[in-house]
This record gives C-alpha cells, structure tokens and sequence, in this order.
C-alpha cells in the first residue's frame, strides 16, 4: 500500500468512528478542508460513495461499512505492534483513555491515581466523564467503567471497586421546612434532585430494596442535574433530596451538614468494573493500568 492510499484510509476510518469531519480532523491534526479533500480522493479512486453526509451527521454507506469491517482489525494490530515495541523500554508508555461517570473517579481512581502515575511517569492517563453508557469501541476508548449489574456479557470484565451503597439525603434546612419520609412513596411529596440520563435522555429512576422487593420510583423536583457531583452541592444548599453514592457523602452525614433516611430502603449494587472487548490488543501500557486498579479484597 502506497503512503498516501494510507493516510486515505486512516482518514476514513477516523470519520467513519467519529461521524464528524470536524472532530475526526482534531484527532488526525489537519483541516477540515483537508480531510474532506482527503476522503473525496479516496472516494474518486475507488469510483464509489463511502461516506452519507448531511447537515448534523455523517455516517458510512454499506459501502463503508464493509471497508470500515475489512480494514479496522488490521489498524488495530498495527496500533497493538507499535504498543508492543514501545514496551521493550524500561517501563511501560503510552496513552489510556478512560471513560467513567463522574463518582469513580471519587470512588475509585483518586485514592490510587497519584500512586500510579509516579510509578509510570510515561504513561499518559485521560479519564472522561460520562455517565451515559458510551460505546467505547466507537469512540476509541482503552475501556469504560459501570457497575457491575451494568457490564455487558461480550465484555472483560476487571472490578476495580467494592460495593456501592447509595442513600436517601437532605440538608437540616430543608427538613426544617419538609417533614422526614417514611417510605420511598413518599418521595413523590418532595423536591427530589433528579439525574437525567444522557443515553435515554430519560430521569434516573431511585432504586430501592427491602426484604426481596426491588422497586423504583420516579421522583419530582425542581432542579434537574446531569453529574452526581453537582447533586451532592444541590443537597447540601438545601434545594432538595437526592439520591447518592453513601461513600461520597459520608463525611457531610458525620458532620451533620446531610441527614440521612429511608436507611432500610436503600440498595447496595456491585462494584464498578473497567470494562473492554475481549478482541482487544492490550498495551503494556493499559495492562499496567488494568493491574494498578485491579480490586483486591482486604
């Protein structure tokens, strides 16, 4: 393959992953212009459309989707080979990309994070925050994390994190003004702090469990939030209840600043795990990362 039928078809696959010229061209380093310049020159050689363009998306053909399936294994390997010829240095280098939604990286990657990145100065770690359930292969991540429950069965599957316990939490403020609930149904009395989904779009239902009923319920409130992070804020001024993490607000429980209720009520889910395909050539760099936070019982 000449040098630039290479390029073309890097080019390709990185719209193709990216469905968007302009964040595929931030990726590869070039123009706009010069990559759409790029994938016109490809299209013209081979005589046949890749690529459905139109104002908002840009999406493969059948065309392209067979091109996308014939080449992307043989990008990855080479991707895989360059990692492994890297890890004959001293220590393992390289770029782990990491998507998670916001309270892991509290729960599960601050407490170890400084550790690890003294002990490999060459790697490189980008954890993004997205509470949605993103699909990594499409997006190019190392891997993902989710709660257990939430792995797919496809996927490795490495827990990183013990048991999440959640509850039921105000501020003293507010419950001077509302009384204290009984039952998870009375919830539907109250201004809640809801979470909105960014996969479904649609409001997190809070879970509840007593005995061996598992129920949800659909609150209402007046501030919708999309980061657990920013409800924990929300609670403490006193604009609601909300539902969260029992590690995340422990100390505020402690202190008095959040009381806590319907304690009887509330869950305990399995553990986040960092989650990946199992077709994956892992890097020395992302085996490293995989074993650094690997969960290990006390």
């Amino acid at each position: 393959m000449r040098r630039d039928e290479f390029t073309e078809m890097r080019a390709f696959l990185e719209v193709a992953r990216e469905r968007s010229f302009t964040r595929a061209a931030a990726k590869l380093g070039v123009t706009r212009s010069a990559l759409s310049h790029t994938i016109r020159a490809l299209e013209e050689r081979l005589g046949v459309r890749l690529l459905s363009r139109t104002t908002r998306d840009v999406a493969p053909t059948a065309a392209g989707e067979r091109l996308v399936e014939s080449i992307e294994p043989h990008f990855e390997s080479i991707a895989a080979e360059i990692s492994a010829i890297s890890a004959l240095r001293d220590k393992p280098s390289g770029h782990v990309r990491i998507v998670c939604p916001d309270d892991a990286i509290a729960l599960v990657f601050r407490p170890r994070l400084s550790a690890f990145l003294r002990d490999y100065p060459d790697i490189i770690v980008e954890l993004i925050v997205d509470n949605g359930f993103t699909n990594i292969v499409e997006r190019q991540f190392d891997a993902g994390v989710r709660l257990g429950e939430a792995v797919a069965r496809d996927m490795v599957a490495v827990r990183i994190g013990s048991d999440v316990s959640y509850a039921v939490v105000g501020s003293p403020d507010y419950f001077a003004r509302r009384s204290v609930p009984a039952s998870p149904q009375d919830l539907t009395l109250h201004n809640c702090v809801n979470l909105r989904l960014p996969t479904s779009g649609a409001l997190y239902a809070w879970e509840f469990k007593k005995d061996a009923r598992e129920f949800s319920v659909r609150v209402d409130g007046q501030l919708i939030l999309s980061h657990i992070g920013s409800a924990i804020d929300a609670a403490l001024d006193g604009v609601g209840l909300a539902y969260l993490p029992k590690d995340l607000i422990r100390r505020y429980v402690e202190t008095g600043l959040l009381r806590e209720v319907l304690v009887d009520w509330c869950p305990t889910f399995q553990g986040y795990h960092l989650y990946y395909p199992s077709r994956r050539h892992s890097s020395p760099a992302f085996s490293a990362f995989v074993e650094a936070f690997r969960f290990r019982s006390r």
